[in-house]
């Protein structure tokens, strides 16, 4: 039988959920600024590579702690993913016109 540490899962887990989070909200913050630049390609480019290399530095960091950790990295950076992909295709609420 494998032999799982549960804290350090944990710990894998907590990791990939701030990852997650902080790699989604720099996601958002660049395309905000995107958005709004008059030459958006720059800004685009350096957002993905920040977010990139964080995430690998911080995967990097959480794989040294062994397999287990690596394991709850991920899966957590995955659920938070899919959470973020749920909340941002979401439609926006529509206000009701009188005459309908």
């Amino acid at each position: 039988m494998i032999d799982i540490d549960w804290s350090i899962l944990g710990l894998g887990a907590l990791a990939g959920a701030m990852a997650g989070v902080l790699f989604f909200a720099g996601l958002a913050l660049g395309m905000h600024l995107a958005l709004r630049s008059a030459s958006p390609t720059p800004v685009l480019l350096l957002s993905s590579v920040l977010r990139i290399v964080a995430l690998l530095s911080i995967g990097w960091l959480v794989a040294q702690s062994g397999p287990v950790a690596l394991t709850g990295f991920v899966l957590t950076f995955v659920a938070v993913r899919f959470a973020a992909i749920t909340i941002a295709r979401q439609p926006a609420e529509t206000e009701v016109s009188w005459w309908n």
